[in-house]
């Protein structure tokens, strides 16, 4: 992907429902696998707690990713949640796990955004491009001594 497309507010792009294909490598063990499946961006219940147990802010995104994984031959279904929460600049967010916990930050104001999570001793580096209104990537490099992996992940907006 070579030219980015700068988005001015990242919750307002992602908001909706996109179609997912991600590959992962293991580096290490040679092994394969594939994820195929839908994420949902949409407002999280008002019933539910924020980030201080009270309601969620304004703007936030529940990302609730539903699909198929299949490792090694093998198909599982596979679930995953995050928080999109309004980021400390207008435009950006701040990623959350499920139970709250920081994930990670992402600003792509430019079509591009290179960020990092550390996990235990193992290193998250990733890499989010926008290439146009319906359509965006993640590559994460998962580097450390518990894990070697890449993780390419597609995204298109369905609808």
């Amino acid at each position: 992907m070579g030219e980015f497309r700068p988005v001015p507010d990242v919750l307002a792009y992602l908001a909706g429902s996109w179609r997912v294909e991600r590959s992962v490598r293991d580096l290490a063990g040679g092994g394969e696998g594939r994820f195929e499946g839908v994420t949902a961006f949409g407002a999280p219940h008002r019933d539910g707690p924020g980030e201080d147990g009270g309601p969620p802010p304004d703007g936030a995104l529940l990302h609730e990713e539903s699909g198929t994984f299949v490792w090694l031959g093998v198909a599982r279904p596979a679930v995953r949640t995050l928080r999109f929460l309004p980021g400390p600049r207008p435009g950006t967010a701040d990623v959350r796990f499920a139970d709250g916990r920081p994930f990670h930050d992402l600003d792509l104001t430019t079509g591009r955004h290179v960020t990092e999570h550390p996990c235990s001793a193992d290193l998250y580096r990733g890499e989010f491009t926008v290439s146009d209104a319906d359509r965006w990537r993640t590559v994460w490099r998962v580097a450390g001594p518990a894990k070697d992996l890449l993780l390419i992940t597609d995204y298109a907006r369905v609808g």
